[in-house]
């Protein structure tokens, strides 16, 4: 179940990006590194025990938490779901 939910969230993410207002190419870029990150991730579940995965999220969280809040919802809710899979 978590992992549907990280699933899910991962999804409402893609969404956003592409709904949100315009984020520059540096910024799209590194939020659609970091959701293909996750999902290879959890294709190989033996690396989801890294720490830099979830680092890499709480960093995103920061950077965005002005600028873009929904976005950073989504992503402090991708965090959580990471939380929840035990990462």
């Amino acid at each position: 179940m978590p992992k549907e939910s990280l699933l899910r969230e991962l999804s409402a993410l893609r969404e956003q990006l592409e709904q949100q207002p315009p984020l520059n190419e540096e910024q799209r870029a590194e939020l659609e590194l970091l959701i293909r990150d996750i999902e290879l991730k959890l294709a190989n579940e033996d690396a989801l025990n890294e720490g830099s995965l979830v680092d890499g999220v709480n960093l995103a969280v920061e950077r965005f938490e002005v600028s873009h809040p929904t976005l950073a919802g989504t992503l402090r809710s991708i965090v959580q779901s990471l939380a929840n899979m035990g990462i």
